[in-house]
C-alpha cells in the first residue's frame, strides 16, 4: 500500500487510517509475520511426519490462520479509543467465561487443562484474556486518576485476582507471571507510590515460592534448570546444540537437525531452529526487529497526555516483550523451560490470533488522532498522540 493511494485530505476510513497509523511499526510487525512463515515452513515438516500427519500440515494451517490474524490486526487498528476499550471489555468478559468452561470441559494436554476444542481449532482462551486485561486495567486505573471517587484500582485488582486464580487452576504459571507483570507495569506507569510496586513484587515472589512447593511440574522444571542431572533435559540440550551447530550464518534453510528430534521444534523451540538453520546473524536481525517494535511503541506514546493510552500501550508492549524473552530464555537455557510461543514466529493458532489482537490494539493506541475526551465530553482539535478516553 503506497502513500500515493491516499491524499492527506482523504476523509475515508482507510485514508484517515493510512495517515495516522505508525507505518514503520506496522512494517516491523508484517516482517515478523514473514519470518514466522519461513521458520514454520522450515521447522514443522519433521514434527508433522513424526506424529503421522502430512509433512505440510502445520505450515498450511499456519498460512490459513495468518489470514484472519492479519485481518484482526488491521481491523482492530482502525478502532478509536472508545471502541477499543469496548472491544477489550467484551473480550475480557467472554474470555473469563471461556476459561471457566475450560476448567469444566477443556482438553488436557501435557498435564494442563487450557484448551477448548472447536471445529478445526484448539482455542486457548487465556491467550486473549491477557491483552484484554491490559487494556481494561489501564482504563480502570486512568479513570480513577481522572476521577478519584471512582474505585478503579480496586476493580482492576479484583479482575486481576480472578484472572490469575483461573490461570493457576489450569495450571499456567507462565501466563500468571505475564499477567502480573502487566499489572505491575501499569501501576508503575500510573505513578503510584513505589511502596505499592514493591509490595506487589513481594506478593509475586511469595506466590512464586508457594508455586514451587505446591505445583509439581513447576518444581520439576526449576530443579532441572538448577541441577540438569536431576531430570530429563533432552530438549534444552538439543536446543543448545542447535545454536552451536548453526554458528554465524547457519547450516542453511531446511538443513538443520535439531527439528528432527525436538517434539515442539515448530512452536516452543522454533528459536533454536532459527539459530541452527539461519545462524547468529539472522537471530540478531530478529532480535533487532523485536526491540524496534517495543521501543517504537513506547516512543510513540511518550508525548501523549492521555494516561489510558500510556498505560494500555505499556502493558501490551511489556506483555509482548516478556513473552519473547521467556521463549528465547528457555531456548538458551537462561531460565527454566517454559512452553511459550515466540510472538508471530511460532506455530499456534490461538497464540498467533491473540498476538495479532494485541498488536492491533497497540497500532490503534499509537495512531495520531485529534484530542477527544470520552470521560469528560470535551473536544479539542489540537493534534496529539491519541484522544482521551
Amino acid at each position: 500500500m503506497s502513500g500515493h493511494m491516499f491524499s492527506r485530505t482523504d476523509k475515508t476510513i482507510w485514508g484517515r487510517w493510512w495517515w495516522t497509523i505508525d507505518r514503520p511499526l506496522l512494517a516491523a510487525l508484517l516482517a515478523m509475520m514473514g519470518f514466522g512463515i519461513i521458520l514454520v515452513a522450515a521447522a514443522s515438516p519433521p514434527v508433522a511426519t513424526r506424529i503421522g500427519l502430512d509433512q505440510y500440515h502445520f505450515i498450511i494451517r499456519h498460512l490459513i490462520i495468518m489470514v484472519p490474524a492479519l485481518i484482526l490486526m488491521i481491523g482492530i487498528s482502525l478502532l478509536d479509543l472508545k471502541n477499543l476499550w469496548r472491544l477489550a471489555t467484551i473480550l475480557l468478559g467472554v474470555g473469563i467465561v471461556m476459561m471457566v468452561v475450560v476448567l469444566a470441559t477443556g482438553m488436557e494436554i501435557k498435564g494442563a487443562q487450557r484448551w477448548l476444542q472447536l471445529p478445526g481449532l484448539s482455542l486457548q482462551p487465556s491467550e486473549f484474556v491477557k491483552p484484554a486485561f491490559a487494556v481494561v486495567a489501564a482504563w480502570l486505573i486512568s479513570k480513577q486518576k481522572d476521577n478519584p471517587v471512582f474505585p478503579g484500582y480496586l476493580i482492576a485488582g479484583g479482575v486481576f485476582f480472578l484472572v490469575i486464580t483461573l490461570l493457576l487452576m489450569q495450571p499456567d504459571v507462565g501466563m500468571t507471571i505475564v499477567t502480573f507483570c502487566i499489572l505491575c507495569t501499569e501501576i508503575f506507569l500510573a505513578g503510584l507510590s513505589i511502596w505499592i510496586v514493591v509490595a506487589a513484587g513481594v506478593v509475586g515472589a511469595v506466590c512464586f515460592v508457594l508455586g514451587y512447593f505446591i505445583l509439581p511440574h513447576m518444581r520439576s522444571r526449576i530443579d532441572r534448570f538448577l541441577d540438569p542431572a536431576s531430570g530429563d533435559t533432552f530438549q534444552v540440550d538439543r536446543a543448545l546444540d542447535a545454536f552451536r551447530h548453526g554458528g554465524l550464518f547457519g547450516t542453511g534453510p531446511g538443513q538443520g537437525t535439531v527439528k528432527l528430534s525436538i517434539p515442539d521444534a515448530h512452536s516452543d523451540f522454533i528459536f533454536a531452529v532459527a539459530g541452527e538453520e539461519l545462524g547468529f546473524v539472522f537471530l540478531a536481525i530478529l532480535l533487532a526487529v523485536l526491540a524496534f517494535i517495543i521501543l517504537r511503541g513506547f516512543n510513540r506514546v511518550m508525548d501523549s497526555d492521555n494516561v489510558f493510552v500510556i498505560l494500555a500501550t505499556g502493558g501490551l508492549l511489556v506483555m509482548f516483550g516478556i513473552q519473547a524473552l521467556v521463549h528465547i530464555g528457555s531456548n538458551l537455557h537462561m531460565i527454566p523451560t517454559k512452553g511459550m510461543t515466540l510472538p508471530f514466529i511460532s506455530y499456534g493458532g490461538s497464540s498467533l490470533l491473540a498476538i495479532s489482537v494485541t498488536m492491533g490494539m497497540v497500532l490503534a493506541l499509537t495512531r495520531r488522532q485529534p484530542k477527544t475526551s470520552v470521560s469528560r465530553g470535551s473536544l479539542s482539535s489540537r493534534p496529539v498522540m491519541a484522544g482521551k478516553l
